[in-house]
């Protein structure tokens, strides 16, 4: 597995925190879909600027020596990517799509210029058909991203489990059964 997200050098509470999230966005995703975009985004927002800090860091020596600016700016990333998600919903919901499935190519299939291509295509095709299927795509991807957020932080705090063996079970599991709950509670909305 790639390690594009590098939440190995999160602390515990943080992995912790990102795992409840996660399980709350997989169960009440679209019950609080406003509030599960937003942080859907700020998650990816924070994990894609943790991502790029060391190249902010050689750009701006002083900010590799000020722990303030090291925590501020993944921050800051999360709630400007969060934002902006949050204020266009339906665009919201097909970046979602798109999103998860070029952080699971990156992170699962590697970084390569071809693959991400392919992943590129998948995700607009996912992307397209969210925007015409509103509900069951907002269930999914909300279900989807939790598991995925799930899986990713208890992978890494529990460093027994094999995350190779264990990461597309647990995400289309975690996935499957967050739908299923969702979809079962949201019947009459």
């Amino acid at each position: 597995m790639n390690n594009f997200l590098d939440v190995a050098s999160l602390e515990s509470w943080q992995l912790w925190l990102i795992a409840i999230i996660g399980f709350l966005v997989a169960i009440l995703g679209f019950r609080i879909k406003k509030v599960a975009f937003f942080v859907i985004w700020f998650v990816l927002g924070f994990l894609l600027m943790r991502y790029f800090m060391p190249n902010i860091e050689n750009a701006m020596p002083m900010i590799r020596e000020n722990t303030l600016w090291q925590m501020l700016i993944p921050l800051g990333g999360g709630v400007l990517v969060a934002l902006m998600g949050f204020t266009i919903e339906k665009i919201c919901l097909g970046g979602v799509c798109f999103a998860l499935v070029i952080m699971t190519t990156a992170q699962y299939f590697g970084t390569e210029i071809q693959t991400m291509a392919i992943g590129a295509i998948v995700g607009v095709i996912a992307a397209g058909a969210s925007s015409m299927l509103t509900k069951p795509a907002t269930i999914i991807a909300t279900a989807v991203a939790g598991g995925y957020m799930l899986t990713i932080s208890l992978t890494t705090l529990f460093s027994e489990m094999n995350a190779e063996v264990v990461y597309w079970p647990m995400i289309i599991g975690i996935g499957v059964m967050g739908s299923i709950i969702q979809f079962v509670t949201t019947r009459r909305e």
